[in-house]
């Protein structure tokens, strides 16, 4: 495997990822309610907790996304 290749596979796996975080954002700030009616049936949680648990999700999942994406396609960028 190249540089070349491991550069353009972490550049699409951040586009991809960077997009399921933002239609995940923007289906909280969008339809909260649908949301919590959906995962309500799953899980018991009150509004304030469920609300508490996607925020650190939506948290979480950015952090991971600069770390193993973001971080590593801008440190093959320099070195190449």
């Amino acid at each position: 495997m190249d540089i070349i290749l491991l550069t353009n596979f972490l550049k699409w796996c951040s586009v991809l990822n960077i997009g399921i975080l933002c239609f995940s954002s923007l289906m909280f700030m969008l339809a909260p309610d649908f949301i919590y009616r959906v995962h309500g049936r799953l899980f018991t949680l009150e509004r304030t907790a469920f609300n508490t648990q996607i925020y650190q999700f939506l948290a979480i999942y950015k952090i991971l996304i600069l770390v193993f994406n973001l971080t590593p396609y801008i440190a093959l960028l320099i070195i190449q």
